[in-house]
């Protein structure tokens, strides 16, 4: 048996755990530079509210319906998934994390000893609530799909109190048949509508349909889904994760770029942040992409990208930047407004298995880059980062609506008076 624990809102309920007077009440998350409604509470979505709309759009509505608008505060995020996951962690000897807010667990080899999977269920929902002050629900089921399946019936379906557990046939025929077939894990939109054409709707429907059909019609993995909806177990969580082929750092910025050096330092700074990713995966860069554009939106939409190549790999945040410092010149045109900049590693090669070259060497320190990170992990990002990445960063990203970094930053650290 699998279970799936996915939290509730997960930005909006993250927002919720330092400010309880919140709780109720529609909240709503923008993405970065309060652009677009990235996430929404069952309230926000009650009184109207879409995602994935530019907020300016939607401003008044919020005002009227009293909706809480808030940046993208991921710092308190990130701090509040770990802790949900270390809380998770426990109640099973195999945990996936899958993403920022959902854990697969496998009670393959515990299940004997739960007497009851419900309560199990319960009991992790009661501990991530006292520990963590956020709400989660548990889906459990007999392969991964059955778990998201269980999962999504507990959110949206009345009558689970927050679990749900298809342990046996009759469960699993009545939910699947609630269920929509886009519902199910890995049934996109197009899939979807080409389902509906073969008069398959549900997820009884896609259940019920010829595995083979499915691989023919579709994938392999569409074949998977539909055997893992029967109960047969075709997907597993890898074991280790593939090392990324490609390293991007790229983001839209705040406040538009029209000078050489204001870019250059935006440039440098994604830079470093592609070359401390590289350096987590113990990976290398041959060659380095550094790209910068106006809005698609703006009255002529204009781009420019170079390529740099180094004659020997390197992970080194000072090689990095000073090869995009000498490309910036290529990229600025006078009287262009930049709104999305980043820089791309694109041909990575493994650190620890490096080819020697007889002639020519590494310039790149890796002693020096190892206390870089480890000072920065230690007290914080970017405690220590270059000269060229600036030190007043007009550019960076807005977040006007930003809330306290309680657990990352000791100046928001909640103050108690007694």
């Amino acid at each position: 048996m699998f279970a799936l624990v996915d939290a509730n809102s997960f930005y909006c309920s993250a927002e919720q755990v330092f400010r309880p007077d919140w709780r109720g009440k529609p909240v709503i998350v923008l993405s970065n530079n309060d652009g677009c409604v990235v996430a929404a509470n069952r309230q926000a979505k009650a009184a109207g509210v879409p995602k994935f709309v530019p907020y300016f759009q939607i401003k008044d509505l919020c005002q009227k319906k009293g909706v809480i608008a808030l940046s993208s505060n991921y710092e308190l995020y990130g701090d509040l998934s770990a802790k949900m996951m270390q809380i998770i962690g426990r109640f099973s000897p195999e945990q996936h994390i899958y993403s920022i807010d959902e854990s697969f667990l496998s009670f393959a080899h515990c299940y004997p000893a739960i007497p009851c999977l419900e309560a199990q269920g319960q009991r992790i929902r009661r501990a991530v609530w006292k520990e963590a002050r956020l709400p989660v629900c548990v889906g459990i089921g007999a392969t991964l799909t059955l778990s998201k399946v269980a999962n999504h019936a507990a959110k949206k379906l009345a009558g689970y109190n927050g679990v749900c557990v298809l342990d046996n046939e009759s469960k699993r025929l009545a939910v699947l048949h609630q269920l929509e077939a886009g519902d199910v894990w890995g049934i996109g939109r197009k899939i979807t509508k080409k389902l509906a054409l073969m008069n398959i709707h549900s997820a009884l429907d896609l259940a019920n349909m010829p595995a083979g059909l499915a691989r023919k019609q579709f994938s392999i993995e569409v074949e998977r889904t539909v055997r893992e909806l029967n109960g047969q177990v075709c997907k597993q969580w890898d074991e280790a994760r593939a090392d990324k082929k490609q390293i991007f750092s790229t983001r839209s910025v705040g406040e538009r770029i029209t000078d050489i050096e204001a870019l250059q330092q935006a440039l440098c700074k994604h830079a470093a942040i592609a070359a401390t990713k590289a350096r987590q995966q113990g990976s290398s860069c041959k060659s380095m992409l550094v790209f910068a554009s106006n809005s698609p939106y703006d009255e002529r939409p204009q781009s420019f990208k170079t390529v740099v190549h180094f004659p020997y790999p390197t992970d080194s945040t000072i090689e990095l930047s000073a090869a995009v410092s000498k490309v910036i010149p290529k990229l600025f045109r006078p009287g262009v407004r930049y709104y999305k900049v980043g820089v791309g590693l694109i041909d990575l090669a493994s650190t620890t298995n490096a080819q020697l070259d007889l002639f020519s060497g590494s310039t790149s320190n890796p002693k020096l880059m190892l206390t870089y990170d480890d000072i920065n992990q230690r007290y914080g990002t970017d405690t220590l980062f270059l000269a060229a990445q600036g030190a007043e960063q007009k550019w960076s990203m807005r977040r006007d609506l930003l809330t306290k970094q309680y657990t990352t930053k000791w100046g928001c650290v909640p103050q108690i008076r007694c």
